[in-house]
């Protein structure tokens, strides 16, 4: 999974992953797994510590699903790779401050 998800940030926001990435997961076996946190380490991802029984903490959970669903609600892709464009034009459009503002509604939490 980590290796289609670095490809994917590569195909998506080229450059992204020479500026390094900051993980934030929860605590599950597969994230906590000896072979992820190697792959990790290897690549050079900072994990964000997950306090543990926190999913509310995931920044994706509630800042990025949330408008991806209103986003994508009605609408229907007959293949994977229009539902895939369609996804890369709403990531591609979303300006920094709806990062900016998920990342700093952490603090809050």
């Amino acid at each position: 999974m980590l290796p289609d998800t670095a490809a994917l940030l590569t195909a998506l926001k080229p450059g992204l992953l020479r500026r390094g990435v900051v993980l934030q997961h929860d605590n599950a076996t597969p994230h906590s797994a000896n072979l992820t946190q190697q792959w990790l380490q290897r690549y050079g991802w900072e994990i964000l510590p997950h306090p543990a029984h926190s999913p509310d903490l995931a920044p994706s959970d509630f800042h990025l699903f949330g408008p991806l669903k209103r986003h994508l609600g009605g609408m229907a892709f007959e293949t994977e790779d229009n539902l895939i464009s369609e996804l890369r034009n709403w990531l591609d459009n979303l300006d920094v401050d709806f990062f900016r503002v998920g990342i700093n509604s952490l603090l809050s939490r």
